[in-house]
């Protein structure tokens, strides 16, 4: 029985039925996307609010730019994910993806300030 189990654990990974994983993760990418939407459109209304200055200016420049940065990162993993078989996400692709949302949220919180 041992050696059955064994062969089934190897022929279950080469039969991988995907479920419904990839569409939750697809949808996950797509609500964090829109979050960031949101943060990045509320630091541009932000930084022009009470008069364009050339600090806030910049800030919601450089807020624009991470949400493009992130918008990339994203589009470029759902598309992954239509595969049968998604590759994982790279190490690259995770590192932009946590440094424009950690440098979006600073960004926030200069305007803010």
């Amino acid at each position: 029985m041992a050696a059955a189990g064994a062969t089934g654990g190897a022929g279950a990974l080469g039969d991988r039925d995907p479920g419904l994983q990839p569409e939750r993760t697809r949808l996950a990418w797509r609500r964090t996307t829109l979050s960031c939407t949101v943060v990045a459109v509320l630091a541009a209304r932000q930084a022009i609010h009470g008069g364009a200055t050339p600090a806030g200016l910049t800030a919601a420049a450089l807020s624009a730019l991470l949400w493009l940065g992130f918008l990339a990162v994203a589009h470029r993993r759902v598309v992954a994910l239509t595969a049968a078989r998604p590759r994982v996400l790279s190490r690259g692709g995770a590192a932009m993806a946590v440094a424009c949302t950690v440098l979006l949220a600073v960004c926030a919180v200069s305007i803010m300030l």
